[in-house]
């Protein structure tokens, strides 16, 4: 019976490595495919009879699997590790060995194959999961700086009645209109009034209404339910309103609204109740809605645009931001406020000569805030320091739009009235003295001249 026990054992090989849980493949030192398990025929969806004989390097060529570990293997003789990409999109995980003979030289390549195309899957879920999670670490960071208690600056009794009437607005739920041309700063007093309301301990929710489309503005305000329309989540989706439900929710931009939308804002600040698109059935919300529009709503109203009784229903507790051409003595803290904010930013030493806070405060604005707060930001990327004279700043602001040093054959050809070349080349000279001697005062008193007088010359000619 011992003589026997190879002949059994060789009888039974085949049914061994069909018995293993990991897919086998064997084959010669050239790469010819001698046998494949049970488990691998699984695995891969090959069979032995299309595989037996065939070379591992044609296979591969035919794209059936992507790697190959027989050659490698072969060449070095030591056992091999690789992950496999199949053509049916399972990952196998491979781990070849050499069979050497008496002589030492390589007879088989045995690998095993394993299925790791759930594990790669859940590594991949993982790694997107981690990356979602950096996404939503880098946007909370961003809200939190935004979410910083940004203080309105200002100097103008003006500004000091806006912020008083909207305290007292705040102390209250009424709907709060903010009126003002663009970049006047209505978002700072928006999140401002809802920071000194009682519902300040929840995040107050900013929508844009000119930046949705039109399609789909009723379903991101109001929600919709599963497959209410072509491309809906089957989850449904919640909208602003019902996010923002116990909190505010602040309506950017108001008169862009689209009259259908309108009606249906009229209705959650009449009731308090929201439709989801695809709903037959209302639902309540307590959301404290602050608006805001550089719109005339009055004037939208007789052409037709807006509907007569929700501007009544949004103008309860109104206030208008002054332009900030309106406010002259805002100009000089608001631009050194963002200068600071600039220079902690890029790390710079940069400080407003006097004059040219004067030059900068009696000049329109037509963007307001925005429009000073970019200046600044620009000056402060582009100067090195440690003053901003009157020449750094724009042209439509300084009043000097060209080089009038000397006498070039530009300004000799020039047909312009002598008495405005002159005031320029004038402005020029005051400008150029300013920076040299630092202050109005010295240059007043070198040149023998009232500081009033200087301030003249430096604004005359000036475009607005």
């Amino acid at each position: 019976m011992a003589g026997r026990s190879p002949e059994v054992l060789s009888r039974y090989v085949e049914r061994i490595l069909d018995a293993l849980p990991d897919g086998v493949f064997i084959s010669d030192a050239s790469g010819t495919a001698l046998h494949i398990n049970r488990m691998y025929e699984q695995l891969t969806g090959l069979k032995q009879e299309s595989v037996q004989g065939r070379n591992v390097r044609a296979l591969m060529e035919e794209g059936i699997f992507d790697h190959i570990l027989n050659p490698e293997i072969v060449r070095t003789g030591k056992p091999a590790t690789h992950v496999q990409q199949l053509k049916n999109g399972k990952k196998l995980v491979l781990s070849g060995f050499p069979v050497f003979d008496e002589a030492g030289g390589i007879r088989l390549v045995v690998t095993f194959a394993r299925d790791i195309t759930l594990l790669a899957n859940l590594q991949e879920q993982v790694a997107g999961q981690c990356r979602l999670i950096d996404q939503i670490n880098d946007q909370l960071a961003h809200m939190a700086h935004e979410s910083r208690p940004q203080e309105p600056v200002f100097a103008s009794p003006a500004m000091a009645e806006v912020l008083s009437l909207l305290r007292r607005f705040a102390a209250t739920d009424a709907t709060v209109l903010i009126l003002g041309e663009t970049g006047a700063g209505k978002d700072v007093f928006a999140r401002l009034t809802h920071r000194l309301s009682g519902r300040k301990d929840k995040i107050m929710l900013k929508v844009d209404c000119g930046g949705i489309s039109e399609t789909l503005t009723e379903s991101e305000l109001f929600g919709y339910l599963p497959g209410a329309f072509t491309g809906a989540s089957s989850k449904g989706k919640a909208g602003y309103f019902e996010i923002a439900d116990g909190s505010t929710i602040f309506l950017d931009e108001v008169g862009e609204l689209p009259l259908s939308m309108q009606t249906r804002l009229l209705r959650v600040l009449q009731d308090g109740e929201i439709m989801r698109v695809g709903s037959s059935s209302p639902r309540r919300v307590d959301v404290r809605v602050i608006a805001a529009t550089n719109r005339n709503l009055a004037e939208s109203v007789e052409a037709g645009t807006f509907r007569r009784d929700l501007y009544y229903r949004l103008n309860v507790a109104t206030v208008r931001i002054p332009p900030l051409r309106e406010r002259p003595e805002d100009v000089r803290p608001l631009a050194e406020h963002f200068l600071h904010q600039y220079t902690v930013k890029y790390h710079k030493a940069l400080a407003f000569m006097g004059v040219t806070l004067d030059m900068m405060s009696s000049y329109a604005w037509p963007g307001n805030v925005r429009e000073l707060q970019n200046l600044v930001h620009s000056l402060v990327i582009t100067l090195n320091g440690p003053l901003i004279s009157p020449r750094d700043l724009p042209a439509q602001i300084s009043g000097v739009s060209r080089d009038v040093s000397c006498y070039s054959e530009e300004i000799l050809a020039a047909r312009r009235p002598l008495k405005e070349i002159m005031a320029e080349m004038e402005r020029d000279f005051l400008l150029k003295a300013i920076e040299a001697h630092g202050s109005v005062q010295k240059v007043a008193e070198l040149f023998q001249v009232n500081r009033s007088t200087i301030f003249r010359k430096l604004q005359s000619g000036r475009q607005a």
